[in-house]
């Protein structure tokens, strides 16, 4: 599959990725039928989908079974009045329908938006009215249903919300919106299989189109709608292929909801170009021994997770488990610390690989196969992508100095870059101008081009003349025994111009000896771990770090609360 869309398919080294990565582009690409279909039909009976949950069910899925699937339930769409172009929001948690829904939208050359199942009223309506949502797609579950009823009337392009689940007739005698709005709602499991043979659109989708819309997670303000096209998909055969070093065979497992972006870095484009069979544990609530137990099981071959899932991994015996399958494993999402690498390398003898993007992209920078990683650092450029640090005024920085990621794009978006902020002009010029995508974080690259990261340029902090960047704290503190999770912030002072302050969440065995002496432990520590200069001078112990709805942690609500004491 992978030669068909590349002129070169093994690479050696760095050199040579960067001088031979070329994409093979078909017109009116669309990834359900060049490649799952395409799947299905050479190899029919090979396994894509082997999806469990934490009740025990089971199901095994083909690629001859995902094309007739997702061939039914893009049928039963277009019964429903869904065509190219409309808006769709899917909110279907880790259910397996998430794969064939998403496929058969894809057919259809439907805007796919997926979004958690964490969404309040207000959030859905948001989404609902920026997004011109004509139908929504969501899982049976009581809370989910309860905040979709109660943004209907808010919401005046929605025409149907499809109800996925095998309670379906339960959660109608709960919530009126069954009852209230029956002409607006549909029992997929019941109607799907209604539905007439599959027609395909004669209307092909143009590879410009859009095909996917992600709203971000708001660490700084209100979600932005980042628009992405038909070959968004494309661009993460790099992902799949390279990074996670995916081929027929491998059994991927990619802890991610599905209502983020990680979720189609890890759990669908790249993979399936690699032919690899996507593994999901579909669970309620996360537990690191129970997420073990299920690789140990199926023996997973390959693993991507945030550093915080490794983190809480380590804590465990690992000696208790089985990994002896396991071969490769990534890690996106948030910067690593190298104290965890050092740790889950001493227990499985696997180097976490680490990797970087944005909602906005694909991989950009990454730890390859032919790289040797280097703990903490996000890796290379992917060679898909013209990454440089530059300064302020635009111009390029030197190795080891600190400067803002962007992307040289010229007069030709780069496969796998979004298109716009949807219906924000501004918004995408205030990001994209001048030839350079501006990515808002901050990294330094050393001699030999590895990128380190800082944090978004919101974020770092001015000191006495100090740029410190919060991660390079951040990962000093994580190495104390007592901090399981921590967030770096400056605080506004007359003298130094911001000093900095440390919010930290301690292990459970430390809370009762939460005081000055473990401040002033705290701060000897980051000084003999790092630059003396870069040192909390304000430190706070708090139950839990304020997060947005994806998990990542909002410094920008913790900074906002500081200006108002």
């Amino acid at each position: 599959m992978v030669e068909r869309f590349l002129k070169q398919t093994h690479f050696e080294s760095v050199e040579d990725y960067n001088k031979h990565l070329e994409f093979i582009i078909p017109e009116h690409f669309n990834f359900a039928y060049d490649v799952m279909d395409e799947w299905a039909r050479e190899c029919p009976d090979r396994l894509a989908l082997l999806w469990t949950n934490d009740e025990g069910a089971e199901i095994r899925a083909t690629f001859s079974d995902l094309k007739a699937q997702s061939d039914q339930a893009a049928s039963y769409f277009q019964s429903l009045g869904l065509a190219k172009g409309d808006p769709v929001m899917l909110i279907l948690k880790r259910r397996y329908e998430w794969w064939v829904v998403m496929l058969a939208l894809h057919k259809l050359g439907a805007v796919v938006i997926p979004a958690t199942h964490m969404l309040t009223k207000k959030d859905i309506i948001y989404r609902n009215t920026r997004a011109s949502v004509k139908a929504i797609v969501c899982v049976d579950d009581a809370y989910v249903c309860e905040q979709i009823e109660q943004a209907v009337l808010e919401s005046p392009t929605l025409k149907s919300v499809i109800v996925v689940g095998d309670r379906f007739s339960k959660a109608a005698e709960n919530f009126s919106l069954f009852n209230l709005h029956s002409s607006l709602t549909h029992d997929y499991l019941n109607e799907v299989n209604a539905a007439p043979p599959f027609v395909r659109p004669a209307e092909k989708n143009d590879n410009a189109d859009t095909m996917l819309m992600y709203f971000t997670s708001g660490t700084s303000g209100e979600p932005k709608m980042v628009a992405h096209d038909f070959l968004y998909a494309m661009g993460h055969l790099t992902t799949g292929v390279f990074w996670h070093n995916l081929h027929p065979g491998s059994l991927h497992l990619t802890v991610a909801d599905t209502g983020w972006g990680k979720a189609v870095w890890g759990k669908f484009y790249g993979q399936w170009f690699a032919g690899a069979t996507v593994f999901v544990f579909d669970h309620e609530k996360f537990s690191a021994e129970t997420l073990l137990r299920q690789m140990e099981k199926y023996r997973v071959t390959s693993f991507c997770a945030p550093p915080t899932i490794y983190r809480f991994m380590i804590r465990e015996d690992l000696s208790c488990y089985d990994l002896s399958a396991l071969e490769y494993c990534t890690t996106a999402g948030e910067a690593l610390n190298p104290a965890v690498f050092d740790k889950f390398f001493e227990k499985t003898g696997i180097r976490m690989m680490e990797g970087f993007g944005q909602t906005e992209t694909t991989m950009t920078l990454g730890t390859f196969p032919w790289m040797k990683p280097k703990p903490g650092s996000m890796g290379m450029p992917n060679g898909q992508y013209d990454i440089d640090l530059v300064r302020p005024d635009g111009t390029s920085c030197e190795d080891g100095e600190k400067g803002e990621i962007v992307i040289r794009v010229g007069d030709k978006k780069p496969l796998g870059l979004f298109k716009e902020y949807y219906r924000d002009e501004a918004l995408t010029r205030e990001a994209w101008h001048d030839g350079l995508y501006h990515t808002g974080d901050m990294a330094w690259r050393d001699e030999d081009g590895y990128y380190w990261f800082e944090g978004r340029i919101d974020d770092v902090i001015k000191s006495s003349g100090y740029r410190i960047g919060p991660f390079e704290v951040e990962s000093a503190l994580m190495t104390h025994p007592a901090v399981v999770e921590c967030a770096i912030t400056g605080v506004p002072d007359d003298i130094r111009g911001m000093v900095v302050k440390a919010t930290v969440v301690l292990g459970r065995e430390w809370r009762d000896k939460a005081g000055d002496e473990l401040v002033k432990e705290l701060q000897q520590h980051v000084k003999r771990v790092t630059a003396p200069y870069k040192y909390p001078r304000i430190v706070e112990f708090v139950d839990e770090l304020p997060k947005t709805i994806s998990g990542k942690i909002r410094r920008v609500e913790i900074r906002n609360k500081d200006k108002k004491q």
